[in-house]
């Protein structure tokens, strides 16, 4: 839903970045693994370091060149299987380091192992939710739904850490936690099911 309603905004706001980029010969490909290695370091190193609200306006700064990348390559005409390949497993890469950072400060010098348990839940669950529509459409089948994709993930594990790095209660960030873990199963279910109808339409089972 996020993706729907947000990506035009963002789209108006960040062609004009996207354009000097190309004027200065970065490619998208470049983009996109500096967006990676911006979010991971963020998330690995700064987290862990209980910097979590700095961390998250540092994360946050990278976040969008998943956006910026794919309007340099649309507008230089290249977009293609390769950069749909490199972006989406980047993607992966950088929502474990997220999440992964999250559980590794609340395991240690946070001191909380139920927002580290969240956090990891989170962490599998939504690498879960991904798979499920990669391997569905591998197979020829739709399975772009749901209530957590990826945007929503990022933005509700971006703002909740934001806001308890500048002093909101670590119980806020453990019920955002919950809610996204809850929030990717019922997901991943509801792409298993839709999938499961395809399946039964399509032997006429």
């Amino acid at each position: 839903m996020l993706n729907k309603y947000a990506r035009t905004f963002f789209t108006s706001l960040l062609t004009p970045l996207a354009r000097l980029l190309l004027k200065w010969g970065v490619t998208p490909d470049a983009v996109t693994i500096a967006g990676t290695l911006g979010v991971t370091l963020g998330a690995l190193v700064l987290y862990p370091l209980g910097e979590l609200f700095w961390g998250t306006i540092f994360i946050t700064l990278f976040v969008f060149s998943d956006l910026l990348d794919g309007i340099m390559a649309r507008i230089k005409g290249q977009g293609g299987p390769w950069g749909s390949f490199l972006d989406s497993t980047l993607d992966r890469l950088a929502d474990g380091a997220l999440f992964a950072g999250v559980a590794l400060w609340f395991f240690t010098g946070g001191g909380n192992a139920a927002v580290g348990v969240a956090a990891l839940s989170c962490l599998v669950l939504g690498m879960l939710v991904s798979y499920a529509r990669a391997k569905a459409e591998s197979l020829g089948f739709t399975a772009n739904i749901g209530i957590a994709e990826r945007a929503e993930r990022l933005v509700a594990v971006l703002v909740a850490t934001g806001l308890t790095g500048l002093g909101m209660p670590v119980g806020f960030l453990l019920g955002v936690l919950t809610l996204l873990a809850v929030a990717s199963l019922v997901t991943v279910i509801q792409r298993v099911a839709a999938v499961r109808r395809q399946s039964l339409a399509m032997t006429g089972g």
